[in-house]
């Protein structure tokens, strides 16, 4: 019988914040938000992940309120996300979860965000060593996304 390996939040912030350059992460409501911001440019730069680890007032589908149960989401290109789910679901209406047939309490599954899948955030709770893998490939996307809107943030402020 094999074991599942789960990556812990650790792991995931050591990755993010060593491995990708110019991040500053930042804690607030129960979740710690990375911004592409090299040299401090912003206050906070540009929004490319989050770790999250409880539920928020308008954000409960995932069930964070579980013994260990914790939410990577990362900000992708469209093009990343129409390869892994096909295009972005409406918006929801306020409170509410995107329209589709996913898990949003399902463990080391790749899915849309819960609220924001409509922008091309994807979400995975609690990825296994193998999600892992993919989620960095996500990571790099997402972060090349955000450094890409850095940069036309930077010119239109000159």
């Amino acid at each position: 019988m094999s074991q599942t390996k789960w990556i812990g939040t650790d792991t995931v912030h050591s990755h993010i914040t060593t491995q990708l350059e110019g991040v500053i992460p930042k804690d607030a409501w129960g979740e710690t938000s990375y911004f592409y911001n090299p040299g401090r440019v912003f206050d906070r730069g540009t929004y490319f992940a989050t770790i999250k680890e409880k539920n928020g007032d308008n954000d409960k589908a995932s069930g964070l309120d579980r013994d260990g149960v914790w939410r990577l989401n990362m900000g992708v290109s469209k093009g990343a996300y129409f390869e892994l789910f096909g295009p972005p679901p409406p918006r929801p209406g306020k409170g509410g979860i995107v329209d589709g047939d996913w898990d949003f309490t399902a463990l080391d599954t790749l899915t849309p965000h819960p609220i924001y899948g409509w922008m091309s955030w994807v979400a995975v709770l609690n990825p296994s060593l193998a999600t892992w893998a993919t989620c960095q490939e996500l990571l790099a996307d997402a972060h090349g996304r955000a450094k890409v809107t850095f940069e036309k943030r930077v010119k239109q402020k000159r």
